[in-house]
């Protein structure tokens, strides 16, 4: 499957359980976690990108939260394992991107998993010198 078999759309929704496939593929989901928090999690992001085939079915997404006003991060950019190597993760990332700063934010950020950095650096994104991430992890989840 080429590239342009794939489509980008920006949604507000998208089926539940193609969501929770992609979140268990970047090993994001529990699988004891009720499906019940997907609509809150798309429906509470800023962006949302979906990567789907000619039949509609989801094999991409990423996401961005945002104030709108200022400041973006993306989050979630994950792709299919079949899907990969396509360019699909990178042009989630650039269309991310590009919607941010049409909607005026001046700061989108993003924490890269390991070994996935140059997806980011081809989206147009640089590392952040003098920078370390950080995270509190609650134990309730």
């Amino acid at each position: 499957m080429s590239k342009e078999e794939i489509t980008l759309s920006e949604v507000r929704s998208w089926n539940s359980s193609e969501i929770v496939d992609l979140y268990r593929t970047g090993g994001w989901w529990d699988m004891g976690w009720s499906t019940d928090r997907i609509a809150q999690i798309l429906d509470g992001s800023f962006i949302l990108i979906i990567a789907h085939d000619k039949q509609n079915r989801a094999v991409g997404m990423g996401r961005m939260i945002s104030d709108g006003v200022a400041d973006g991060y993306i989050q979630d950019v994950v792709v299919f394992p079949e899907y990969r190597g396509r360019g699909i993760g990178e042009r989630i990332a650039k269309t991310l991107r590009r919607l941010g700063l049409a909607h005026g934010l001046t700061w989108i950020g993003l924490i890269s998993a390991p070994k996935k950095e140059s997806i980011y650096l081809r989206a147009g994104f640089s590392e952040m010198k003098n920078y370390t991430p950080m995270l509190f992890e609650n134990e309730k989840n």
